[in-house]
């Protein structure tokens, strides 16, 4: 064989592995390489170790292989969520960087705030929602309450002398709430974390609070907090033993949502694809008993359905924070 055609054939064998070894890709690795390059960062708007990073930090290990990728979280806590959300909003739309935070507090915080850093509406993307949870009603478990009425007339007892704890908005609007249905003059006492109340409500210094369900139902399994209530209208179905405020005589429907989101400029097919890789993690019997342990049900949408949920949230919470009389904040 003269040398020429050694030449070709050599190149046609080498074309031939490449097309070979192109058709080997997994679909996962060719849905990674259709991904922009890059590390992925997940921003979580709380401290690590809190209830709520626990749960990014477990969103983020579930999606290492799927992106065929490095994934970090960057905790950037403060100014309610706040400083987190204006970082994630200013980032490169390129879907790199995603923020795994309560559409709910972002809603909220539109109210909140004298004047948001950035408007979440029009700034913000949802890629997916993940979880329906509902904060909670709770007092300690060495005190004899065991209904909404009790604790309503003990409270009611103690007049102005009375007080609960809140550490967030949506605690602060749950109390608030049944504030005003139960005629109740009760203090609030807010505290940076949910956790520096714990002492205050063992020693009665404080009588109940309203706290994140991340937060209070961890405590339940250390008999550190009792739950009376819920804020949903509905059970969940991760915890069915827990009765609901309205249920119990207090009309009220309070929902918190966790989600992911990113720049609002970020591309269709990338928003489409993070939503596809979320939605196949939130699929798994795994991620329903690993949110279950938050008092959490898996909630997933497209990234249309999230968008409309949070531009819905963003209008019902002007409502919640003129009835709960909460002063602007900045």
């Amino acid at each position: 064989m003269a040398l020429g055609d050694l030449l070709d054939m050599r190149r046609l064998l080498i074309l031939a592995g490449a097309v070979s070894a192109t058709v080997a890709l997994s679909p996962v690795q060719s849905q990674a390489q259709e991904f922009p390059p890059g590390d992925v960062r997940l921003v979580a708007a709380f401290p690590a170790g809190s209830g709520s990073d626990v749960v990014v930090r477990w969103i983020g290990e579930k999606l290492r292989p799927l992106m065929n990728r490095t994934v970090l979280v960057e905790n950037r806590a403060g100014a309610g969520g706040n400083i987190a959300t204006e970082f994630v909003a200013r980032a490169k739309p390129d879907g790199l960087t995603i923020y795994l935070h309560t559409g709910s507090s972002m809603s909220a915080n539109m109210h909140v705030f004298k004047k948001p850093p950035v408007d979440v509406a029009t700034a913000m993307q949802v890629v997916g929602t993940i979880n329906r949870q509902a904060f909670m009603l709770v007092v300690h478990p060495d005190k004899p309450w065991k209904t909404v009425a009790e604790l309503t007339a003990h409270v009611k007892a103690k007049g102005d002398k009375a007080s609960y704890a809140v550490s967030a908005t949506s605690g602060v609007v749950m109390c608030a709430l049944y504030k005003e249905a139960a005629d109740l003059k009760a203090v609030e006492v807010n505290f940076r974390m949910a956790q520096d109340s714990l002492n205050d409500l063992a020693s009665g210094t404080i009588d109940y609070a309203c706290h994140d369900p991340q937060f209070a139902s961890a405590q339940v399994t250390q008999n550190r907090l009792r739950v009376l209530a819920i804020a949903s209208a509905q059970r969940l179905q991760s915890n069915p033993g827990f009765p609901t405020m309205t249920e119990q005589g207090v009309n009220m429907d309070l929902n918190g949502w966790f989600a992911a989101f990113v720049p609002a400029a970020t591309p269709k097919p990338v928003v489409t694809q993070l939503n596809k890789w979320l939605n196949q993690i939130l699929a798994t019997d795994e991620a329903k008993e690993f949110l279950a342990q938050f008092a959490s049900d898996v909630m997933t949408s497209t990234p249309e359905e999230g968008q409309a949920r949070l531009l819905r949230d963003i209008q019902l919470w002007g409502d919640y924070v003129r009835i709960a009389k909460i002063p602007p904040q900045g």
